[in-house]
C-alpha cells in the first residue's frame, strides 16, 4: 500500500542547532503512528514542516504520491491536514460553535449558516463518541472538551491526516480512554493519525507502528507488535533507561506552608477556590493531582501574592503572607517553576544568561554598587548550564533556540539556585521525554531532602502517586479527598472527575 504521507530527506537547521538531519517518514492510511524522541531529537520540528509552520532547508514530501510545497497551516489545512497543538489553539470568549467554523465559507454568504453548521458538527462529534456544547463558550469547558473541540475542528475542515501532539498530558485516565477509543474509531474510518508522546505505555497501547527519533536523527520505525517499552526507551536515549523509583520523605521539619479555608476567584470573577486548606512540611512533597483548570494556577497565584483572596488565609513560615507583595514572597524564600515556563518563567528573545538572572537581578553576584556584573552573569550561568545538563551553546544562546527540555532545566536552574524555603513545582515535566522528565524529578527530590517544602502540582497523576509524600485530589476548587495507600488508579480518577465520566450525551 503507497503511504499516504512520504517524507525524505527533511534537513532543518535553527541558528546553531540542527533540529532535523536528512529525517524520513511515512504514514500509512488508517493507521495510528507514534513519534517518540527525547526533548530536541526533532519530531515537534518534524511535524511542524509537515504542517507548514516551518520550512525545510531541504527534502521532500509526498501526498498520495505527489509532490507537495506546504507553505502554511493554511496550505497543509488544504491539503487535509489537521494539527492538534498541546497548548490549544482556541478564542476563549468565542462559542465553541464560533471556533470550529471560524475562518470557513459559509453556504449563505455573508450570512452564517450556524443551523447548517451544527448539525455536521453533531454528525461529527457523535460519530467518534465526543459530543461538545455548541453554545458553551470556551473558557466555561474543562481541558478536555476544549481538546473534543480541537479534534472536531480539524474534521469539521476535512482532515484526513491528523497530528496530535501530547494529547493526554492534561487528560483524567477517562478522559483519555474516551480519547483512545474515539482516535480507534477514526482510524477504522480511513483517517490517519500521528501521535507525539513521551509515554511509553500510551505508544505500546494506542500505536500500529512507533518513529524513534535521537538527536535530530530517525533511528528506526517498527510495528508496536514487535517491540516493548525497554526496547524503545532504549532507542530513544540511546542507552538503558531504567524507570527510577523515588523514594518517600522520613524527616519532616517545621510547617513552612499552611493554607487556611482559601476562597479565591479567577480572571472571570468566577469563584476558583471553594474553601481549601492545606499544610507543608519542611522535607515533604505535598502532591496536587487533578485535571487542569480546577483551582491549581488559583492555589499557586494566591501563594505568589498575584490573587489576593475573597476568604482565608495563606502563612509561610508563620508569617501571614496573604497580602504581601510578590517580591515580598519571593525575597521570603518562595521559587516557583511555573505553569508556562515560555511566558511566565522565561524571555524567548533574551540570552539565557538574562533569564537566569531574573530572580536575583538586584542581589549580588549579579549586581554590585548598584552596577549589573555581566560576566560574573555568565560565569554563574554557565557553570548552571554544565550542572543541569542543559545543551546550548553558552550563557549567550537565545532561551527561544532551546528546546523544551532544556528550557525547562534552565528555569530549574534558576529556581533551585536560591536553595528554597518553598518550591511550588507546576507540571514540571510537561511534554518532556523519559531522561528530561527524571532529571527534573530528581532535582526536585533532591530539593525536598535539603529541607524545602515542596507544593507539586501535575497533571500526570502516575508521577504525581511516584513522588509526593502525601496526595490531595483537586475538583472544581476544592480537595476532594487524601490518596491512602490502598487506593485505586480508577478511585482517584473518578475523584479528579468529580466521580462522573461525563455530562454530555449524543441524540
Amino acid at each position: 500500500m503507497q503511504p499516504i504521507v512520504q517524507m525524505s530527506d527533511i534537513v532543518k537547521t535553527y541558528p546553531g542547532t540542527l533540529a532535523n538531519d536528512h529525517v524520513n517518514f511515512d504514514l500509512k492510511k488508517g493507521e495510528i503512528q507514534c513519534l517518540l524522541g527525547e526533548n530536541g531529537s526533532g519530531k515537534t520540528t518534524l511535524m511542524n514542516v509537515l504542517y507548514g509552520i516551518s520550512q525545510p532547508d531541504s527534502g521532500q514530501i509526498l501526498l498520495n504520491g505527489s509532490s507537495v510545497k506546504i507553505k502554511s497551516p493554511l496550505d497543509a489545512i488544504n491539503n487535509n491536514i489537521g494539527m492538534i497543538h498541546q497548548h490549544f489553539m482556541l478564542v476563549s470568549p468565542f462559542t465553541v460553535i464560533q471556533n470550529i467554523i471560524m475562518g470557513e465559507k459559509s453556504p449563505k454568504e455573508p450570512f452564517l449558516d450556524f443551523q447548517t453548521a451544527a448539525e455536521k458538527i453533531n454528525d461529527i462529534s457523535c460519530s467518534i463518541g465526543l459530543p461538545v456544547k455548541l453554545k458553551a463558550k470556551i473558557w466555561q469547558l474543562g481541558v478536555g472538551d476544549q481538546q473534543r473541540v480541537e479534534i472536531i475542528k480539524a474534521l469539521y475542515r476535512g482532515a484526513k491526516i491528523l497530528i496530535m501532539d501530547e494529547p493526554t498530558s492534561v487528560l483524567t485516565p477517562i478522559e483519555t480512554k474516551e480519547l483512545f477509543q474515539a482516535i480507534k474509531k477514526l482510524t477504522t474510518d480511513g483517517l490517519s493519525v500521528v501521535f507525539i508522546t513521551h509515554k511509553l505505555e500510551e505508544v505500546m497501547a494506542i500505536s500500529d507502528r512507533v518513529t524513534v527519533l535521537r538527536q535530530a536523527k530517525k533511528v528506526a520505525t517498527i510495528d508496536t507488535k514487535d517491540t516493548n517499552k525497554k526496547e524503545l526507551a532504549n532507542m530513544m536515549i540511546g542507552k538503558e533507561f531504567i524507570k527510577n523509583i523515588y523514594s518517600k520523605s522520613v524527616h519532616y521539619g517545621k510547617t513552612v506552608l499552611d493554607i487556611k479555608d482559601l476562597y479565591v476567584k479567577n480572571e472571570m470573577n468566577i469563584q476558583s477556590l471553594n474553601g481549601i486548606s492545606l499544610s507543608i512540611r519542611e522535607g515533604e512533597i505535598l502532591g496536587i493531582a487533578g485535571v487542569s483548570g480546577n483551582g491549581q494556577e488559583e492555589i499557586v497565584d494566591s501563594i505568589l501574592g498575584v490573587k489576593n483572596p475573597e476568604k482565608g488565609e495563606i502563612f509561610i513560615n508563620g508569617k501571614n503572607s496573604s497580602l504581601w507583595k510578590t517580591r515580598k514572597i519571593i525575597k521570603s524564600g518562595v521559587s516557583c517553576i511555573p505553569f508556562d515556563r515560555q511566558n511566565n518563567g522565561l524571555v524567548l528573545e533574551l540570552p539565557i544568561y538574562e533569564s537566569m538572572m531574573l530572580k536575583g537581578w538586584d542581589e549580588l553576584p549579579f549586581t554590585k554598587n548598584y552596577l549589573l556584573q555581566e560576566n560574573q552573569i555568565k560565569n554563574f550561568t554557565n557553570t548552571k548550564l554544565k550542572e543541569y545538563d542543559v545543551i546550548a551553546q553558552g550563557a549567550s544562546t537565545k532561551v527561544s533556540n532551546l528546546s523544551g527540555g532544556n528550557q525547562q532545566k534552565v528555569v530549574l536552574a534558576r529556581e533551585l539556585s536560591s536553595q528554597p524555603k518553598l518550591l511550588l513545582a507546576c507540571n514540571p515535566t510537561l511534554g518532556l521525554d523519559l531522561g528530561a522528565a527524571q532529571f527534573v524529578l530528581q532535582k526536585i527530590i533532591e530539593a525536598r531532602n535539603e529541607g524545602s517544602a515542596v507544593l507539586f502540582i501535575s497533571t500526570e497523576l502516575e508521577e504525581v502517586l511516584s513522588i509526593s509524600d502525601r496526595t490531595l485530589v483537586l475538583f472544581a476548587g476544592r480537595i476532594k479527598g487524601e490518596v491512602h495507600q490502598n487506593s485505586t488508579m480508577e478511585e482517584i480518577g473518578l475523584m479528579m472527575a468529580g466521580s462522573e465520566t461525563t455530562n454530555l450525551e449524543c441524540d
